[in-house]
């Protein structure tokens, strides 16, 4: 059965609609742009509601608290087959203030030593259409869902 996982797509008002997007933490990642940035989402825990999951994931990687209702936008499957109930939510925040939590890798690869990653390392906003060439192939169509949402 196909993990399910939530997370939240916060955008503002400027001269143009800005979308907040995290570049991912690790030596993988280190030296990649384009196709590297999604939006803050994670498993749900049994028992959790998407909503709640969505939340929490948001505080886990970004170092804040989102307030405010969020906007359901629907589900999309990546490509990995995982399920992505995705919300967004109206904000604003110093994308370069942001703190995430980490993880552990080996890395090199079979080398034996372990390391400590922020799971995102930086934090930008981006117009919807910088947004579609940075966000990773398989969330692009949350991208559309929320144009849908937003214009539709």
């Amino acid at each position: 059965m196909a993990q399910s996982s939530a997370g939240i797509l916060m955008w503002r008002r400027r001269a143009e609609v800005e979308l907040l997007l995290g570049h991912f933490g690790g030596p993988f990642w280190a030296k990649r742009d384009a196709g590297a940035w999604a939006i803050p989402k994670g498993l749900i825990e049994p028992g959790e509601e998407a909503e709640a999951c969505a939340r929490r994931e948001f505080a886990e990687e970004r170092g804040v608290t989102p307030e405010g209702p969020l906007v359901p936008l629907g589900r999309i499957r990546q490509q990995g087959g995982k399920w992505v109930e995705a919300f967004a939510l109206e904000g604003d925040l110093d994308a370069d203030a942001i703190v995430s939590n980490a993880f552990t890798a080996e890395w090199p690869p079979k080398s034996g030593r372990f390391q400590s990653y922020p799971e995102i390392d930086r934090a930008a906003w981006f117009t919807l259409a910088e947004a579609r060439e940075k966000i990773l192939p398989s969330q692009r169509a949350i991208l559309d869902l929320f144009e849908a949402q937003l214009f539709g």
